[in-house]
Formats: C-alpha cells, structure tokens, sequence
C-alpha cells in the first residue's frame, strides 16, 4: 500500500524556468518558488521566506518554459521527493523537491499586463 504523497504550494517565481532535456530528449523544467508566511512575533510582524525547487516534465515544463517568467505568481500540486547523490568528495547529499503535476497560472495584476495579453491563465498537465 502506498502512502500519501500530495502537497499543494502557493508563490511567486523568484528566477526564469530553466528548461533542459534528459538524454532521451524529454523536457525538464525547474522552476523556484518563493512563498512567503507571515506572523506575529512579540507583536511584530515577521515574514518567513521558503524556496521551493519544483520540478515539471514533457508537455508541462515546455508550456511553463515558455509562458512563465521572474515574478509570476503559481499554484502547484504535485508530490515530494528527496533526490539524493554524491558529490566530488564522495560525501552523500540530499535535498527535497516538488515534482509538478498541474501548475495553474495565476493572473497578472493589471499593471503588470502587456496590452492585448491574451495568455492562457491556467495549464492542467
């Protein structure tokens, strides 16, 4: 039986995608969500900044290549996984990203919208 895998993450971009292909010629896109908590500390308000490294693949990571830039706002609902390797001096590391599996694209504020943008708002993978 398998276990529950599923999170839902909510940000803005904070670099472009960067799109690449394995081998075989299949597209990969990374994208660098940042998604920011905010709370009351001592009656302050404090801001805790997370980076998320979220993966897409095939027809996803091209249309997210091509659509999303710096600065663009996304939901992503995809699952967790620790990639894990060795690295020049042979010392084991790990980190933990999301693997997409939709990416809607959430709407620009008007300001920031190019006149005649006709874009696609949302992508379903």
């Amino acid at each position: 039986m398998n276990n529950l895998n599923s999170t839902l993450l909510e940000g803005t971009l904070s670099r472009d995608p960067e799109l690449r292909y394995t081998p075989a010629g299949t597209p990969i896109c990374t994208l660098i969500v940042s998604s920011v908590r905010t709370y009351k500390l001592d009656g302050e308000r404090t801001e805790e900044v997370s980076f998320i490294e979220t993966t897409t693949w095939g027809k996803l990571a091209t249309v997210c290549a091509e659509h999303l830039t710096k600065g663009r706002r996304v939901r992503v609902v995809g699952r967790i996984k620790q990639e894990r390797w060795e690295d020049a001096e042979g010392e084991s590391r790990s980190k933990v990203v999301i693997v997409a599996e939709h990416v809607e694209f959430q709407p620009r504020r008007a300001a920031d919208r190019p006149t005649g943008d006709r874009e696609r708002e949302a992508v379903a993978s």
